[in-house]
């Protein structure tokens, strides 16, 4: 079997909770993505054209620094990469994270969590900040999860 990393990135609590969910299901160990400066419910406004969130989303170049570089991408095989959609892709600190780690070889299993819509174009959108990487487009992960069906999902995979 392969080593097994659920890397998420959570704004609210949601991903996180889906991302715990799916690594207790799979045996998978658990990091969290976290901005070196965190975001507040006002950076989080979608509504407002000047919250952070949007500044990011609307710069295809935004970077947000990581709060650390530790993650432990190394030991891995497989990496589960979470996030919510935000603007109908990945928020823009899930490049820099890609950026930040060589995942040469690895492969990579995308979930997301969502009020709205569905992954869209996010492995299209990420997949040129991990080269040599190979990108599976996973699923939404909503609502209440289920932690045999999750099991039953990811031997589907046929990682």
């Amino acid at each position: 079997m392969n080593r097994i990393l659920v890397a998420y990135f959570s704004a609210s609590g949601i991903t996180a909770k889906a991302a715990k969910t799916l690594a207790a299901a799979i045996d998978g160990d658990l990091y969290e993505i976290k901005p070196a400066v965190p975001y507040t419910s006002a950076d989080l406004n979608w509504m407002d054209k000047r919250s952070r969130s949007s500044i990011e989303m609307q710069d295809a170049t935004s970077r947000p620094a990581l709060a650390d570089g530790d993650a432990p991408v190394a030991g891995h095989d497989v990496i589960f990469l979470g996030f919510p959609i935000w603007w109908y892709v990945a928020p823009t600190i899930i490049n820099t994270f890609l950026e930040r780690y060589d995942f040469s070889g690895k492969t990579i299993v995308l979930f997301a969590t969502s009020g709205g819509s569905g992954l869209g174009k996010s492995a299209v959108g990420l997949q040129a900040n991990a080269p040599g990487a190979k990108f599976i487009d996973g699923r939404l992960l909503n609502g209440r999860l289920d932690k045999d069906e999750l099991k039953r999902w990811v031997e589907g995979l046929k990682l």
